[in-house]
């Protein structure tokens, strides 16, 4: 099990498009109501539950990818039980009372068998479960997802011992300089929204949080209306849907309304900073500026900022630091999230660089972008990238699947299959206008990652700015 921060997997299948330029008929199921067909993906609803199924059929392999998404992540938490999420995605292999190692019919030791590959992430957003299978396993599978949906054995004689694991994560995640920052400038840039704690949750919660909490938590979001199942691969939709009803046909809505996240962030007003101090050899800056969610309309524009900023080494950064050896590497992260998040900017220091050099540089090469903008070059080559990175990224069935999860985590799963046209739209216009509206000094929360052995500073160091250390 694993979670994200804030695909290690890959099939040997041939690269799948999602647009398709003659999309699949739908199938006609009793029990099921089409919603859309968008590119080569189709959208059916399951009339008893609610809950979404997205198929995408694809046959150069006899494998496929079954992934269900729950929309509950590390947003839904509260203090107390920050990190619970996390933690009862790892006790949901800990087995049901028709599925479990005792009986030998557990997750693993089912799937094992016919040589599957499994396993669970959770995020911010959402959390999900997959397998790749066989073609001639999904039923089977679908079984097992849909029991642990409602019948999963939550007890403390499990929660006990998987603590001490997800305990384990949390310390490396310590242990790694960018991710301790990371969580220390979300932390500092958001004071109200739950994004402001990890998704692996703070250590005193880990530790504590009540076996009745995390039955609580499953009993809540747990629920097919809560739930998209995907399917990609080699199947033939009516059957695949006949199996979907058949094991969660049965499973009743949500007998509450799933609560919702209504907390949004209040308006930054004014910079901030934050300093990490710990064990490490070379020092890291990072910035982030507040930016909108995944499903607004400038962030095709910001994505092809940040690949003109930080991707190659034909980027700003690279040519202003890395290049001039003041940086050992530069990279970019545009937040993709249900809700306004971050763009970050990370420059991991050189021997003999400083925070505040690296730093200053970093700010005039983002005050060059919103004075003078890019050229159209620039955002032509960005965007061949970015294309060229989703094709790639769509190689396989679970690829597919991955990807498109984030899309339904965020709100809106077509635009999986349409934002690559959105992307050839961007003009430098474009570019310039987002970075003049989102990387405001004022929106900015910067921090610094200065390494410590003996107590002392490593590296270039340089004077302290003012800052909460941690």
């Amino acid at each position: 099990m694993r979670f994200r921060f804030f695909a290690p997997l890959a099939l040997a299948a041939a690269t799948l498009h999602a647009a398709s330029p003659t999309p699949p008929a739908p199938a006609k199921v009793p029990g099921f109501t089409h919603v859309k067909t968008v590119g080569s993906i189709s959208e059916y609803r399951l009339d008893s539950n609610g809950l979404q199924v997205l198929l995408m059929e694809e046959h150069s392999s006899p494998t496929l990818t079954f992934m269900v998404t729950y929309r509950v992540g590390s947003r839904n938490e509260v203090t107390g039980t920050t990190g619970a999420t996390h933690l009862l995605e790892h006790l949901m292999f800990k087995g049901t009372p028709k599925f479990n190692r005792e009986k030998g019919t557990s997750v693993d030791q089912l799937l094992e068998k016919v040589g599957g590959v499994y396993n669970a992430t959770t995020w911010l957003d959402r959390t999900n479960y997959f397998a790749n299978i066989g073609s001639e396993h999904l039923d089977k599978y679908i079984e097992i997802e849909a029991d642990r949906m409602k019948n999963l054995w939550l007890r403390d004689a499990d929660r006990k011992p998987e603590m001490t694991v997800v305990r384990n994560e949390f310390e490396i995640g310590e242990n790694e300089p960018t991710q301790a920052l990371e969580k220390e400038i979300f932390a500092a840039a958001y004071v109200a929204h739950p994004y402001h704690h990890s998704t692996i949750g703070w250590r005193s919660d880990i530790e504590n949080v009540p076996i009745e909490k995390l039955q609580e938590f499953y009993k809540t979001f747990y629920w097919p209306d809560n739930a998209t199942v995907s399917i990609i691969g080699d199947f033939k939709p009516a059957d695949a849907l006949a199996m979907v009803k058949k094991h969660y046909g049965a499973i009743p809505k949500a007998t509450q309304p799933i609560p919702p996240m209504y907390t949004e962030e209040p308006d930054q007003t004014g910079s901030r900073r934050v300093t990490v101090k710990r064990a490490g050899e070379l020092g890291v800056v990072g910035i982030g500026h507040k930016i909108p969610a995944a499903r607004h309309a400038d962030q095709p524009a910001l994505k092809i900022l940040n690949v003109i900023l930080t991707s190659g080494k034909n980027s700003r950064f690279y040519r202003a630091l890395t290049d001039k050896n003041l940086t050992t590497s530069v990279r970019g992260d545009t937040g993709f999230f249900h809700d306004p998040s971050l763009h970050l900017l990370y420059a991991s220091l050189a021997p003999n660089a400083t925070h505040e050099q690296v730093e200053k540089i970093a700010i005039d090469e983002i005050e060059r972008v919103k004075t003078e903008g890019v050229t159209d070059g620039e955002v032509a080559s960005a965007i061949a990238q970015i294309l060229a990175s989703a094709a790639y990224a769509r190689d396989g069935s679970f690829a597919v699947a991955s990807a498109l999860n984030e899309y339904i985590a965020a709100g809106d799963w077509s635009l999986y299959v349409n934002e690559d046209e959105l992307l050839k739209k961007v003009t430098a216009a474009d570019v310039k206008r987002v970075a003049n509206t989102y990387f405001q000094e004022e929106k900015r929360t910067t921090g610094w990652f200065i390494p410590m052995a003996g107590g002392q500073p490593q590296g270039g160091g340089g004077a302290e700015p003012d800052a909460a250390a941690h």
